[in-house]
């Protein structure tokens, strides 16, 4: 976040940064790079990357399955597909925002959910057999599923205007370049109250570990867990890609990270998995703003081009 904050092609020293953080000196440029557009870029990022490591952490305790991943699993194809369709029909642009979008912009993380939740409901009508949730279904479904909102995602895209289909088209790949405090505002809530709830669950994602039998047989309702704990996570995935368009593999990696560092519990894990998720998207969009600086990357780049050959080392892994 250090680097973050006194990096770019505006230079400014560390004194110059720290005074104008504690209101010691009072210079408009200073404060402009820094509170409107700095900073809430480092935050946007933390908060996204706390959100969606939080959402692998639950996928992948429900499905028993290190590979679960929002992204694979098509919930943000969903929660993306309907953001943009949004954004279609009330022209509202993402990356350049104006004062009197403020509204729509804090609905955004609505029709975001409503996509997710939708994503979600046909995955568990596709992959539930014998009034029971197939693991193995779940990711396939999942990738079926995802590449169809895809495809719509891509359709309403092209129907958009020249200014506003190239907005969208940033934004799909993920960025967060022009992050403001309304999308702070508009995110925040949903990570906050999610993460609490998640938090109280965290003993039942150990449970679920178990054979599904001896967990009906310690009085657990299993499905009905299950259900809202994935509802939880198609709301943290939702707020975050509302916000930062559509960003794979920290919700993959993140918990992976953790569990090599503190063990299994997930009481341990989800804090854990937070911070290395804030960690990785705050230090993937510093990549994406200095690298070719003075153009930028987008932050999904950044992020698919580390977590790609992470999930290949995954896979042999679980190969092996």
């Amino acid at each position: 976040m250090y680097l973050h904050l006194t990096s770019g092609n505006f230079s400014m020293s560390t004194a110059d940064v720290f005074k104008t953080l504690l209101g010691l000196e009072q210079n408009e440029n200073f404060e402009l790079v820094i509170f409107d557009l700095r900073l809430p870029r480092i935050v946007t990022a933390a908060i996204v990357g706390m959100g969606l490591a939080l959402a692998g952490v639950v996928l992948q305790g429900i499905t028993k399955n290190g590979l679960a991943d929002p992204g694979i699993l098509g919930i943000n194809a969903g929660a993306s597909c309907t953001v943009v369709i949004f954004m279609y029909f009330f022209q509202v642009q993402l990356i350049n925002v104006e004062i009197n979008s403020v509204l729509k912009i804090l609905m955004v993380p609505l029709f975001g959910f409503v996509g997710g939740v939708i994503a979600a409901a046909l995955i568990l009508l596709f992959s539930y057999g014998n009034r029971r949730m197939d693991t193995q279904k779940l990711i396939l479904t999942g990738i079926a599923i995802n590449t169809g909102f895809g495809a719509l995602t891509l359709f309403w895209s092209l129907k958009m205007n020249e200014d506003d289909y190239q907005a969208a088209a940033i934004w799909m790949n993920g960025s967060i370049y022009n992050s403001n405090w309304y999308f702070v505002i508009a995110m925040l809530p949903w990570v906050i109250l999610l993460s609490l709830f998640v938090y109280k669950k965290t003993h039942l994602l150990d449970y679920f570990q178990l054979e599904e039998d001896s967990i009906v047989s310690l009085g657990i309702a299993l499905e009905r867990e299950k259900i809202f704990l994935l509802l939880a996570s198609v709301g943290l995935v939702s707020a975050c890609v509302s916000v930062s368009g559509s960003i794979g593999f920290i919700g993959l990696m993140a918990p992976h990270i953790a569990r090599q560092l503190i063990g299994i519990s997930h009481r341990a894990v989800m804090p854990v998995s937070m911070l290395i998720g804030a960690v990785l998207l705050v230090f993937s969009d510093y990549i994406a703003k200095n690298v070719f600086a003075p153009a930028e990357l987008s932050v999904g780049i950044v992020v698919s081009i580390i977590g790609i050959p992470y999930f290949l080392y995954l896979l042999v892994k679980a190969k092996g």
